[in-house]
């Protein structure tokens, strides 16, 4: 058989992690842009060969990754290494030449109040929302660095305390000693650019943190519940796709538990499913995790209309759904409508009481029941001499029509005024069959 030889095969492209070498700079509009033309953004496809590509690419995030790494430092936030142990209540990390996982948080944990748990996308690195955003916009508006000043504020005035989780980088790359994500680990270097990605194993994976769902229930268990047991602390969790459904997961089994603690929770690019993961059949308890999620949960949908625009897919997620003001990409989700979302949340932990009146809107309806509304209208019969009207009105609702003063017009405007409230109630079921008019013949309208 006949093998090629690796010095016989093209070399694996290196690229330096070094912006100037790459090109590229940070123009002081905080843009990613080429050194050349500063309205030049990040190029991808450098290279007929795709291998350039990746790395070029890699190399470029790299520089990204550290300087992002340096403005949440400043902005006061600091690193934590998992899995956490705990020996006579205090929280001891993993050492650093040990397979961990790097999270952010801010030193105030042990006092806060008020906790921001964020839970991102399996894709990304810690820290990071989007590179699309990061290469299109500016690093701090894909990043969490915007993010970060608005929960902490200057110095950390607010008192609030903040957990970046990380649910992408669960690799441990041995030869770096550093955790990575899954394109990072495809573009290692290798001894030929033929060679496909290196195979994982068990050395591989780091210890209670094998994958998004072992880690945030790590999160939980070994972070946050030393933090707030026995304590009055309040937590509100954002969570984007994975993130999203595997913090929701969690809190479904462990509700009972966890129920004191959670003031409210959003959701980006929502995963979860009603059929599935929420037992709808508990809402109309106020103590059940769906009668929570119901009414202190709100999710964020893809959507081109403007940043929360009340959106369909209550039936399907379990709570209120809103617009994202982004149409196509979930990663840019939160970069779009965090601030919405810290609005939201700061609402339900200022009335811990409080619950958001569900909305059922579009596509939440039936088939039947849409069919059914859009058969609805109110027609005149002049021959007959009297009104139709939408059978789900009562008879005595359409009795009551006329005014005080017995005018036309004020009958005119009550019959409008019920047929509004008969299109809001039209999932409702009302008396069927036709109702008339009390006293004389109705008078054709103009």
């Amino acid at each position: 058989m006949f093998v090629y030889r690796n010095k016989d095969l093209p070399e694996d492209p290196y690229f330096p992690a070094d912006l100037a070498k790459l090109g590229y700079c940070i123009t002081e509009n905080d843009q990613l842009r080429s050194i050349k033309d500063h309205t030049a953004e990040f190029m991808y496809r450098i290279n007929r060969n795709e291998r350039y590509n990746i790395k070029n690419r890699e190399a470029t995030n790299d520089c990204i990754r550290a300087i992002i790494s340096q403005r949440l430092q400043d902005a006061g936030l600091e690193y934590m290494r998992l899995p956490l142990h705990t020996v006579n209540d205090r929280i001891i990390e993993s050492e650093n030449n040990v397979a961990h996982v790097p999270i952010m948080v801010s030193p105030n944990l042990n006092t806060a109040d008020r906790i921001f748990v964020v839970f991102g996308e399996p894709m990304q690195d810690l820290g990071v929302w989007a590179y699309r955003v990061i290469g299109h916009d500016t690093i701090n508006k894909g990043s969490a660095v915007e993010f970060v000043n608005g929960v902490l504020g200057e110095e950390n005035k607010t008192g609030n305390a903040l957990v970046l989780a990380n649910t992408g980088q669960l690799l441990w790359n041995w030869a770096t000693s550093r955790a990575v994500t899954t394109a990072t680990w495809d573009s290692l270097p290798r001894p030929s650019g033929n060679w496909g990605a290196a195979a994982t194993s068990w050395r591989n994976k780091i210890p209670f943190n094998k994958d998004w769902r072992e880690h945030i229930m790590h999160v939980f268990n070994n972070l946050l519940w030393p933090l707030v047991r026995g304590k009055q602390t309040r937590i509100d969790i954002i969570g984007i796709s994975e993130g999203g459904l595997g913090a929701i997961q969690f809190l479904d089994t462990n509700w009972q538990v966890w129920r004191p603690f959670i003031s409210g929770i959003c959701l980006g690019n929502p995963l979860q499913e009603v059929n599935a993961d929420i037992d709808m059949s508990t809402v109309t308890d106020p103590s059940s995790f769906p009668a929570f999620v119901s009414s202190r949960c709100r999710a964020y949908v893809l959507s081109d209309e403007k940043v929360g625009t009340r959106h369909s897919g209550y039936r399907q997620y379990g709570c209120n759904c809103y617009s994202a003001g982004e149409a196509c990409h979930t990663e840019c989700i939160l970069p779009s409508a965090w601030r919405d979302m810290l609005k939201w949340l700061d609402v339900l932990y200022k009335d811990p009481s409080y619950a958001e009146k569900v909305v059922i809107i579009g596509d939440d309806l039936e088939k039947e029941t849409l069919e059914a509304m859009q058969d609805l209208k109110v027609t005149n019969d002049e021959e007959e001499g009297e009104a139709k009207v939408f059978p789900e009105l009562a008879q005595e609702d359409v009795q009551n029509t006329k005014g005080p003063d017995g005018s036309e017009d004020a009958k005119k405007d009550a019959k409008e005024a019920a047929e509004m409230d008969a299109i809001d109630m039209g999932q409702q079921e009302g008396n069927s069959g036709e109702a008339q008019t009390n006293g004389a013949e109705t008078e054709k309208t103009a």
